[in-house]
């Protein structure tokens, strides 16, 4: 291997880590959650730390006879992502 391949190899193994670490960081900052397996990837939104209407419990609890949990549109009008690798066995 000539040097000129193994800078090329080290900077590499050294990029791949370092990508990992930004899109870990990029999850954290846009408050997502990232799940993966071998069937799928999913990126989910999770609530803001600092959101007025929630304080950062996803939503609240509307009164009543039934009381039901009512989701805060700080999460929960959001996106998510879902990406199928593998079918799912039976």
């Amino acid at each position: 291997m000539t040097a000129r391949h193994l800078r090329g190899a080290l900077l590499l193994t050294a990029a791949v880590p370092l990508a990992a670490a930004m899109a870990a960081a990029a999850l954290r900052a846009g408050h997502h959650k990232l799940f993966a397996d071998r069937y799928r990837i999913e990126i989910t939104a999770r609530p803001r730390p600092g959101c007025p209407n929630c304080h950062g419990e996803g939503g609240w609890w509307t009164g009543g006879a039934f009381p039901e949990m009512e989701a805060c549109g700080c999460w929960s009008d959001r996106r998510e992502l879902r990406i199928r690798l593998l079918p799912i066995p039976a």
